[in-house]
């Protein structure tokens, strides 16, 4: 088959596992020309059926590919549908979008006998190189999630890429880590037009300078000196900016839950884990470093102490590090219960700090298991969650659609933690880069109502610390 294709535009031919990540895919490519084989279509309809986020997507597709063939015939299809017909009415139909091609007949090629044509993977290898000689003058690339079709593709000489758009960053070591080291001549240059004031019994600086204009709202600053000054930006326009003095969460009468921070960022994690105006806050760190904890500690105090939640609900991704054991009996609270060992460890660490007897303790254990809800997220869909304190537990295997669809069942009153390790990410087809916790730190990083910090400082062990550092 011969496409009518413009020498100027590439040509992309889209693997399953793109449409399956992202069903937005098609309408990613900008002026560019998509093709889909046949094969693709097919493993597609494999895949609607189920209540997984795939099988979602995957539905989402053909509903995009429905409208976009709606009114098309045999020979507006070969000459390739414009992408723009769901976006723009006919009358106004953008002339540099890219036009989408389905094979409409069979495209041979001759792959080496290493590689069968049967097998779904290299069908659309042959497909991608019969495209690539009819075509000698178009540019022809696969857009794949699968690494190792990508090396095939290589083999072949063939050009593959990653699916890249769901990108947030190029490299994760640019993502906001919500801390920032000043000099120790900070105030030598913008404490010349400084102004100071208390406001119940909290001090605050209004000054302006030339970092101002690099900082975000509830960024926590310091200055590595024998000043020890610590503060928490509190709004900031670009030219001016409101900074309070974060409160010291390391000594013994000024605890929380009996927890008390070990180090400069989780004296600030707690910081903005307490304050009533932040209702969004991401808890990055590697394992060890007391993100669920710390979490915890502040969540006991609000619902329990301050009365400020009715309740703590608790939800993870069920994502198992090993072999999957089967289907687990009892209600959802009993299914989750395996996935919740990290809940129970810390609650357990916090029931010690009290210094209670085993029976208060006991009754205690009691009284906070009442007020906290373990819920799956296969359940969050419609719901509205009103006064709550929620922490979503290894947020990095979740990707952005879905963390969308956590973070906006917040009602009125309620206060979401996101907690996560980019290091450690199962999902299949997830990175650092792609990740939905990713995803919100870079986005949410400008609202004043939304915290971040990245943990870096290991507390749970030596061992546990030195094997973070060789392993």
């Amino acid at each position: 088959m011969n496409l009518p294709l413009d020498p100027q535009k590439k040509l992309f031919v889209l693997d399953t596992n793109v449409l399956m990540h992202d069903p937005t895919a098609i309408f990613r490519f900008q002026e560019h020309n998509l093709f889909i084989p046949m094969i693709v279509l097919e493993e597609l309809d494999h895949g609607k059926k189920g209540l997984s986020e795939v099988a979602r997507n995957v539905r989402q597709v053909s509903r995009f590919l429905d409208e976009l063939i709606q009114g098309a015939t045999f020979e507006t299809l070969s000459e390739g549908l414009p992408l723009s017909r769901i976006e723009h009415t006919p009358d106004h139909e953008d002339k540099t979008a890219g036009r989408l091609f389905f094979q409409t007949s069979q495209l041979s090629s001759m792959l080496p006998e290493s590689m069968p044509g049967h097998l779904a993977d290299n069908s659309i290898l042959a497909i991608v190189l019969a495209l690539s000689k009819q075509h000698p003058d178009i540019r022809v690339c696969l857009v794949s999630k699968d690494i190792n079709l990508r090396i095939k593709a290589a083999t072949l000489a063939l050009h593959a890429e990653d699916y890249h758009n769901d990108q947030t960053l190029d490299d994760i070591n640019l993502l906001y880590s919500g801390s920032s080291a000043l000099d120790d001549d900070f105030w030598e240059k913008h404490g010349s037009q400084m102004e100071s004031w208390q406001q119940l019994g909290r001090t605050f600086y209004k000054l302006q300078g030339p970092l101002v204009a690099g900082w975000y709202p509830n960024q926590y600053l310091f200055i590595e000196n024998e000043s020890n000054f610590e503060a928490i930006v509190r709004s900031c326009d670009g030219k001016t900016a409101v900074l309070e003095l974060a409160r010291d969460f390391r000594n013994s009468h000024n605890n929380v839950w009996g927890i008390m921070a070990k180090n400069r960022e989780q004296n600030f994690a707690l910081n903005v884990l307490l304050d009533p105006e932040i209702d969004f806050v991401t808890l990055l760190g590697t394992a060890g470093t007391g993100k669920t904890l710390l979490a915890l500690a502040a969540g006991l105090t609000l619902t329990l102490e301050n009365k400020a939640y009715n309740e703590i609900i608790m939800t993870r991704e069920t994502m198992p590090v090993g072999e999957d054991i089967g289907f687990l009996p009892g209600t959802e609270e009993e299914k989750m219960a395996p996935w919740m060992g990290a809940l129970m460890d810390n609650l357990e660490l916090l029931g010690s700090q009290s210094g209670q007897t085993d029976w208060q303790q006991g009754v205690s254990n009691n009284l906070i298991m009442n007020r906290i809800k373990i819920r799956s997220l296969n359940f969050m869909r419609g719901r509205t969650f009103l006064n709550r304190y929620l922490i979503i537990d290894e947020a990095q295997n979740l990707t952005s659609k879905q963390m969308k669809t956590l973070i906006t069942r917040a009602g009125p009153g309620t206060k979401i933690i996101c907690i996560g390790n980019l290091s450690q990410i199962d999902t299949p087809y997830l990175t650092a880069t792609t990740s939905g916790l990713t995803y919100i730190v870079d986005r949410f990083k400008t609202w004043p109502h939304g915290a971040h910090i990245t943990l870096r400082q290991g507390e749970r062990s030596r061992l546990a610390d030195y094997a973070s550092e060789i392993l």
